[in-house]
């Protein structure tokens, strides 16, 4: 036989037995999640929500996304480009702007994005005094009452229309929510895995050599978790400005130990089992043994927790926001929001959609976080 055609034998042979992209497991855990269909609806209608949110700019922008002048293509919504160069002189472009708007028109084009407004995007065109109320509730003449050729003006156009309505500021409601949506995501997100990755190996050094180790750790854990979160936080805040990072550090001190009784349970349990027993007589380290063989039966409770961490950490940035004490002044944050309709009681929109945008986000991750721990559980069939 030639070399040719045993390397195309070899070839066939290792074609044949590579291997699939996921374990046979893996994908017994997931033909389980998919036959929970509330939770798998429910991923997919949060993954599409948060891919929106994930390029807000891209959804609600008081940019174009792109514009053609004199000849030059133009990406406003990445590159800022200085008014100077449509014949102005500030050095930042708005273009909103009616003559900055007739200048690219009359020397090229632009595309806007489907809402044209970011989320600290001031709309001096409302018919009324902020908070306006949403711009379908208003017949066409009173919605474009404020625009220069009113009706026939150019700009009174679905794309500059207010779908939720305002805020007291006459900033755009739903360019806030979007935006909001995505750093409440966010912050949840990062917290929870940072948490967990922390916590669980806390549970699970503690479980797992017990005796001195473990009680040291928990008589830490029992001081540390005595001190008020709410307080250290109030005084931190009149100490450093309000950030994003800021209040991620300060929340990743104490939200870690919600896992850790959990995990450290479960690997006291199974640590004296028998296949654990053999492992260490044959020799295999200490950190194989924990996370290669241990950590799996500690699985299934880490996710019952999961999707209440996630959840609490979203809720704890919104009610930060929501007394002022979270994210500075101006980000578009959805405690924010509720503070604006508690402050706002004659625009019942406001609360509304905080609330509703909080209440989806909030069930869909319960629901999600329900079908991953039954899709890992082992003693969950489904036919």
């Amino acid at each position: 036989m030639s070399d040719v055609v045993l390397k195309g034998e070899v070839e066939k042979v290792r074609h044949r037995a590579r291997r699939p992209w996921l374990s046979p497991l893996n994908q017994r855990r997931w033909q389980n999640f998919k036959a929970n269909r509330r939770g798998y609806w429910s991923l997919w209608i949060f993954g599409i929500l948060f891919a929106l949110s994930l390029v807000a700019e891209l959804v609600a922008n008081d940019k174009p996304l792109i514009a053609s002048y004199q000849g030059e293509i133009l990406f406003p919504v990445l590159v800022d480009y200085p008014e100077e160069k449509f014949g102005g002189f500030l050095a930042v472009t708005d273009y909103r702007d009616p003559v900055i708007q007739e200048e690219i028109e009359a020397n090229g084009w632009m595309v806007w994005p489907p809402i044209r407004y970011s989320y600290r995007t001031v709309n001096n065109d409302i018919p009324e005094a902020a908070p306006a109320k949403p711009s379908w509730l208003y017949d066409e003449e009173t919605r474009c009452s404020r625009y220069f050729e009113g009706v026939d003006d150019p700009n009174c156009t679905v794309g500059n229309w207010n779908w939720l309505g305002t805020d007291d500021q006459a900033r755009d409601v739903l360019a806030r929510v979007i935006y909001g949506f995505r750093i409440s995501v966010l912050f949840g997100l990062v917290l929870t895995f940072a948490s967990a990755v922390i916590g669980v190996s806390a549970g699970a050094v503690q479980g797992y050599f017990g005796g001195w180790t473990d009680l040291i750790f928990q008589r830490f854990i029992e001081i540390w978790s005595s001190i008020p979160v709410l307080y250290l936080i109030l005084i931190i805040a009149a100490v450093l400005p309000p950030g994003f990072f800021i209040l991620l550090g300060i929340m990743l001190l104490f939200s870690w130990v919600a896992f850790v009784g959990v995990v450290r349970a479960e690997f006291l349990r199974a640590r004296n089992f028998e296949y654990v027993n053999a492992a260490r007589s044959l020799g295999v380290p200490n950190r194989t043994i924990m996370f290669r063989h241990l950590l799996p039966n500690a699985m299934v409770a880490t996710l019952t927790f999961l999707p209440f961490i996630l959840n609490g950490s979203i809720t704890t940035l919104t009610s930060l926001d929501f007394l002022g004490f979270g994210l500075p002044p101006g980000s578009a944050s959805l405690g924010e929001m509720l503070r604006q309709g508690q402050r706002n009681l004659n625009a019942p929109w406001l609360g509304i959609t905080g609330f509703m945008t909080l209440s989806i986000m909030l069930s869909l991750l319960i629901f999600i976080g329900e079908a991953t721990r039954d899709a890992f559980d082992p003693r969950k069939t489904f036919r």
